[in-house]
């Protein structure tokens, strides 16, 4: 264990440059006291750690000296990209991967770094913000993966309102969004977006294709789902809701919140965009007393109209 202490200060020093006691200590989780000790073994050791003292002092490596370590791998490099989704990292089967992918990256040269950085930018995305969090499975997900990484061509399947429908693609990045896969491929030479979950087949063919010159997978994701959003219904409303359930309502998958305004008696007053009438009163009573419709009159008679019929049918016995 001490062994791997004394690597990952060697590691921190070369990639943060000058480091005190305490920040060491604090990135190691052991004391300042133990720190001094193995700055102690690492100079005994041979390797050129000094200190410098004063109010940006620190403890440093000699100039032009660097760590021999072996590359990284793809899914090293991958997993890296992935670490702040940690059930991203179950889903690809690279979670062992990377405590050791961290260092390695920043150790290597900047060229180097640079170029598989870029690489794997190019083919994995993490959008982590917004909409409702998924528990849904994406059995194909390794396949697709698998095509996306070597570059082959992927036929797949999928249902359509209008029937099945196969195709073949140029599978060019993988996106997450909370739990939620989805594949951004070239198909006919237009950029389509694919659900994984909603995939009925997928094969990797042996045959490879060239990826779009200067195509960037974040870039190309953030125009989907502005036009994806561009072209959804949208129902305005003002909004009181507990301080308490605010948060919950929020995470509502068709309701956009404004940041909530406090009101008197632990109550907050929001501008909020459902998406039609019908939802926005099914989402209102789902909440019962805890949220009020201030505006407008129409939804406001609605989910009065809603609720008594609800009453009147519980009343009595059963």
């Amino acid at each position: 264990m001490r062994a791997g202490r004394l690597l990952s200060i060697v590691l921190l020093m070369q990639n943060y440059g000058k480091l005190t006691a305490k920040e060491l200590a604090e990135k190691l989780e052991v004391s300042e006291r133990t720190i001094l000790r193995d700055m102690d073994s690492l100079s005994g050791a041979g390797v050129p750690v000094y200190a410098e003292r004063g109010q940006r002092g620190g403890w440093a490596l000699s100039e032009g000296y660097r760590t021999n370590l072996t590359g990284m791998r793809a899914e090293e490099l991958a997993s890296v990209l992935v670490a702040s989704q940690s059930g991203l990292l179950g889903d690809l089967g690279i979670e062992k991967h990377f405590e050791a992918a961290v260092q390695k990256l920043l150790a290597a040269s900047p060229d180097e770094a640079s170029k598989d950085a870029a690489l794997a930018r190019q083919k994995i995305h993490i959008d982590g913000a917004g909409w409702h969090r998924s528990n849904e499975t994406a059995p194909l997900l390794s396949v697709v993966q698998e095509a996306v990484w070597e570059e082959r061509k992927l036929r797949i399947a999928y249902g359509r309102e209008d029937g099945p429908a196969e195709r073949v693609v140029h599978p060019l990045g993988l996106v997450a969004k909370r739990s939620v896969w989805y594949l951004v491929a070239e198909s006919e030479g237009e950029l389509r977006t694919y659900r994984i979950s909603r995939l009925t087949a997928a094969e990797t063919l042996a045959e490879r294709f060239e990826r779009r010159p200067g195509f960037d997978l974040a870039a190309c994701w953030e125009q989907s789902i502005s036009e994806f959003k561009r072209r959804l219904p949208k129902y305005p409303a003002k909004v009181k809701v507990r301080e308490a359930t605010a948060g919950r309502l929020a995470k509502e998958r068709f309701v956009r919140l404004a940041e909530p305004m406090p009101a008197d008696g632990g109550w907050m007053v929001a501008e909020a965009e459902f998406e039609t009438l019908e939802s926005a009163c099914e989402i209102v009573l789902s909440f019962g007393r805890r949220i009020e419709v201030l505006e407008p009159e129409e939804l406001r008679a609605m989910v009065r109209a809603e609720a008594a019929a609800s009453a009147a049918l519980h009343e009595g016995e059963h």
